[in-house]
């Protein structure tokens, strides 16, 4: 049985931002609910072929039956290889909506919810070897503190981390909700949702190396884009944000693109447009579209 479990954020912006080729060929490397890749296929002539990508097999329930349509069960940092394995060398556009799909977070079982008591879990690819309970039960202070600074953004990584490391010495800590419960006491009340939001955010991150799967997205984006080909990237937190708008800007994540001798940067990308957030409206109908944030870049 089907289910459409996702609201894509951003749609309209999304199509528009791509500036469809009716004839052209087109990646969706978050396919999650369908949402974005049905869009994209009712702007497509019978000519047009979509490529989508999840590395969750619950993502399969949603796959559209369309000729035009194929869904790759895999994750977008092998965006070239699984091109290229289906035959694709160039592509004209390519949608990415990052983040957890909400039906990932909307399942207890799947560990990324606060809201929820389930195992400690997290994977966006449920074979993958990495889980949440490995981080929190073994990981070290030290590298528990750096994520939680670093992918968590939070001032007090040291005494969280400090915190897990004393308390599972007792018990492994193996659900959500120990998890919740055993952070609740150093955290001030009026701030408890956010900054255990911030600790589960940080989390995520690792167990499905985030931010790394972005840098690669965004660098192979530059080798199968076609001239004139467009990426539209829907961002949901700072740290991703940074990658994409730094990456557009520079044509790399540290230090400044490099320039000829006569000052002419070299860059592959250049920026379209502004920077895109939901409107009052969609927010209110769509209460995780809040922190969207949507760039839009064009190969040189």
């Amino acid at each position: 049985m089907k289910k459409t479990y996702h609201k894509p954020v951003m749609l309209e912006e999304a199509i528009q931002g791509l500036k469809i080729d009716p004839d052209g060929v087109y990646v969706d490397v978050t396919f999650g609910g369908g949402g974005h890749s049905k869009a994209i296929l009712e702007n497509l002539s019978k000519h047009g072929r979509l490529l989508a990508f999840d590395q969750d097999s619950a993502a399969e329930q949603n796959a559209i039956p369309d000729g035009r349509f194929q869904l790759i069960n895999g994750n977008f940092s092998h965006l070239k290889r699984y091109l290229k394995f289906n035959g694709v060398t160039a592509v004209d556009g390519i949608l990415a909506d990052f983040g957890v799909s909400s039906h990932q977070f909307d399942a207890g079982s799947r560990g990324f919810s606060t809201r929820y008591d389930g195992p400690l879990d997290m994977r966006m690819n449920p074979l993958s070897a990495l889980s949440a309970r490995e981080v929190v039960n073994q990981y070290s202070f030290d590298d528990l503190a750096k994520l939680f600074k670093v992918y968590g953004e939070l001032r007090m990584a040291k005494k969280i981390a400090g915190h897990i490391v004393s308390k599972r010495e007792a018990a492994a800590v193996e659900t959500t909700q120990e998890l919740v419960d055993l952070l609740k006491p150093i955290f001030p009340k009026n701030a408890f949702n956010k900054l255990i939001a911030q600790v589960f955010q940080a989390i995520r991150i690792e167990v499905n190396a985030e931010l790394d799967v972005i840098k690669s997205l965004l660098e192979q984006s530059v080798d199968v884009l076609k001239q004139g080909g467009r990426i539209v990237c829907i961002s949901y937190h700072s740290l991703e944000d940074r990658l994409v708008k730094l990456f557009i800007r520079e044509g790399k994540f540290e230090g400044r693109a490099t320039s000829d001798l006569y000052g002419n940067r070299h860059l592959p990308l250049k920026k379209i447009g502004k920077l895109s957030m939901p409107s009052a409206e969609e927010i209110k109908e769509n209460s995780r579209a809040r922190s969207g944030k949507l760039r839009i870049a064009e190969k040189v």
